[in-house]
């Protein structure tokens, strides 16, 4: 019974049906797009006309076997991504919350790939303390492993859809905190490591098409946390927003990477996977839930992980010279992303806006090192 009146009060919100229509309609626009752009070629294009060859060759070189940080990597699209690039060769870290889904998925992959080197980290991403902590512990992994001082592959996937307003210890709308803040604070602390790669470096951000949705960008984070104490938590839309935020932070990041030193062995690629059955929708009542992936599946828009990871794994070992680019569809297809997403000097803007996450980094840091 409660669980039908939660089932009533969701479908009588507005952002309900902000998911059941804008955003089923969104996708359709993306693949339709992508069909468009397929009709105009003069051959269809194959599979294997993309390449991928970013795994880099350890032999001589100054690391065993390249290594790669997947968050939300117990389940979902994480856990596919991590096994499919342990069977590449990476020396795979899994970054996840809860210590005994990060064993179970070891064991998963080691059973699959019983060479894959892996290594789980047990992390908040909804919490700098807990991310700091982790800077710690990964670097003195590298240090206690004799491996190189440098990280090859970065893949920022975790992600939630919380249907309820929820603050975090560090005065952020978690939904924020988790989808885009963690990722900017974790690439922020990684990235000395990941320049200092001796051969070409990669940071891929699993974003999502809902950010085309998102038309009035609020650029203070700390107004996402007056929201999120507001009685009618607006949570589709927080969830567009950190996508959108993380889409525009990846274009930022490629421009100031590039702009510093144009020859930069460092890539960045926002990817977005589609619609694919995880488990995103845990907090909808399990009635809509359930209706809304048979709907997708009858619509052939519902991808598994094993799937839907096809789009990130094309990003990940993407040629060297590739960056900035959206990927969407798998195959290794690109398009355009929103036309708000390319605004330079939103981007600008929302860069300047993480300020604050980085003062709050600093304060952290003293009591940690």
């Amino acid at each position: 019974m409660r669980i039908d009146r939660a089932a009533i009060e969701m479908v009588l919100s507005r952002e309900f049906w902000r998911m059941a229509i804008i955003w089923p309609l969104t996708l359709v626009y993306c693949y339709a797009r992508l069909n468009l752009a397929a009709l105009f070629r003069r051959r269809p294009l194959p599979r294997q006309h993309f390449r991928r060859c970013l795994v880099p060759d350890s032999a001589g070189g100054d690391f065993k076997r390249p290594i790669c940080i997947i968050t939300g990597a117990t389940s979902g699209l994480g856990s596919a991504a991590a096994r499919a690039l342990a069977g590449e060769g990476y020396n795979v870290v899994l970054v996840g919350r809860s210590a005994e889904s990060l064993h179970k998925t070891i064991q998963e992959i080691k059973l699959e790939h019983g060479d894959a080197q892996l290594k789980a980290f047990q992390v908040d991403l909804s919490s700098l303390q807990s991310i700091m902590k982790f800077e710690t512990s990964f670097k003195q992994w590298l240090l206690d492993s004799d491996l190189h001082p440098s990280v090859q592959l970065l893949i920022n996937n975790a992600g939630i859809l919380a249907t309820s307003a929820r603050l975090t210890a560090d005065g952020f709308d978690q939904m924020i905190q988790t989808n885009y803040i963690s990722a900017v604070v974790l690439t922020s602390i990684l990235l000395p490591l990941i320049k200092n790669s001796t051969s070409p470096s990669r940071i891929v951000n699993v974003t999502s098409f809902t950010h085309r949705c998102a038309s009035n960008l609020k650029l203070d984070c700390k107004k996402f946390s007056h929201m999120a104490i507001s009685k009618k938590y607006p949570f589709a839309s927080i969830y567009e927003y950190s996508k959108l935020c993380l889409l525009l932070f990846s274009y930022e990041l490629h421009r100031q990477l590039h702009a510093e030193n144009p020859s930069s062995k460092v890539s960045v690629i926002p990817v977005d996977p589609g619609v694919v059955q995880t488990n995103i929708l845990r907090e909808v009542p399990p009635c809509l839930s359930q209706l809304a992936f048979r709907v997708l599946s009858f619509l052939h828009l519902l991808q598994s992980p094993e799937v839907g990871v096809s789009s990130i794994i094309d990003a990940a070992l993407a040629p060297s010279n590739v960056s900035g680019e959206y990927f969407f569809g798998g195959k290794g297809r690109r398009m355009g992303s929103s036309s708000l997403s390319y605004n330079a000097k939103v981007s600008a803007e929302l860069w300047l806006n993480t300020s604050i996450i980085q003062e709050q980094i600093n304060l952290l840091r003293s009591p940690i090192s």
